[in-house]
């Protein structure tokens, strides 16, 4: 072989030719005491959360074999004890609860307040967010975000007290139209329009809180896409269709999963507190019925069957609307592994 001929590559070399580049090694795992002394500050502070969550959150779910029991809480001489000795009756709560139109009744209300906030609440905190993120003033956008935030802290039983206080039959609005001369209007008490006043309610209350998640996602996006965007001649409605809204676009579908995952939870405060004005029949939720039906009347396993199909609903649509995601090209809650 002449000083000028290279050598023949060996089949080691053409092979990793033809590979995307040279193999990296493979990292070794680090043993579990050394992770934990390298990382034991970071689940010192996380600790008081995880406890609290297995508390208050996994623990209790261990109650939701009182679904499947006629429960009695005096049977024993604890709360162990009743849950060994209550009669198992299987799927005999789950029979009683689907055979009773009041339950179905709630169900259609609180799915028809779930629908009805979800057109036109849901989308007010995405618009606030982008109205305050187009502020300039930074003491104008503080005070803004001050006053629509502070509803949120209120209590459901003071926010109910000023709607009354405003629209009842005896507030403000009502007393300036009689003396005009005009005959107040029924706001408070009429079940007609009654899902439009809690979704007011519940505007008011919550839409400045809403707000922040999407105040973060706008503060995310890259300034240099709207300087490139108007340098290219892109006015604002077209920076906001090409660059806001997209930027926006993963955590609106996040927060959206989310909601309807709670499809079968309005609240329970703020109907309880109206549902003797309006009647059963336009106030009654899922959760004021578990508690009249169930809490009220000591039928524990029915309101545990009750809260166990909530809860089975939500996971459904959690998991149908992320898959939704999925095939949008979203991560939604949780990435396909």
């Amino acid at each position: 072989m002449s000083p000028t001929q290279a050598p023949a590559p060996s089949p080691t070399d053409r092979r990793r030719s033809v590979g995307d580049g040279p193999p990296t090694p493979t990292r070794r795992r680090r043993p579990l005491g050394a992770r934990l002394r390298r990382d034991w500050p970071l689940l010192a502070m996380a600790a008081p959360a995880a406890l609290l969550l297995l508390v208050f959150h996994y623990l209790p779910t261990l109650g939701n074999v009182i679904a499947f029991q006629d429960y009695n809480p005096f049977v024993g001489d604890d709360a162990l004890e009743a849950f060994l000795y209550s009669e198992w009756v299987g799927f005999g709560n789950f029979e009683i609860l689907f055979r009773d139109p009041l339950f179905w009744d709630a169900v259609r209300n609180t799915l028809t307040i779930t629908a009805f906030q979800l057109v036109f609440f849901f989308p007010l905190p995405i618009f606030l967010a982008i109205l305050l993120n187009s502020v300039v003033s930074g003491r104008v956008r503080g005070f803004v975000q001050s006053v629509v935030y502070l509803p949120h802290f209120f209590s459901w039983v003071l926010v109910v007290t000023f709607f009354v206080q405003m629209f009842g039959g005896a507030g403000l609005l009502a007393q300036e139209m009689r003396q005009a001369g005009l005959q107040p209007w029924d706001i408070m008490t009429n079940p007609d329009t009654f899902i439009v006043l809690v979704t007011a309610e519940s505007v008011w209350k919550d839409v400045g809180w809403g707000a922040i998640v999407f105040l973060a996602a706008l503060s995310a996006i890259d300034q240099n896409l709207y300087e490139a965007a108007a340098a290219d001649g892109a006015g604002r409605w077209r920076r906001l269709w090409h660059i806001t809204l997209p930027g926006l676009r993963p955590v609106i579908i996040l927060l959206l999963i989310l909601r309807l995952g709670d499809a079968l939870s309005v609240g329970f405060e703020q109907f309880i507190l109206q549902r003797d004005a309006v009647g059963r029949q336009a106030a009654e939720v899922l959760d004021t019925f578990v508690y009249h039906n169930a809490i009220a009347t000591q039928q524990w396993g029915q309101g545990a069957a009750a809260g166990l199909f909530k809860a089975v609903i939500g996971l459904i649509l959690i998991i149908a609307a992320n898959k939704m995601a999925h095939r949008l090209g979203e991560q939604g809650v949780y990435s396909r592994s």
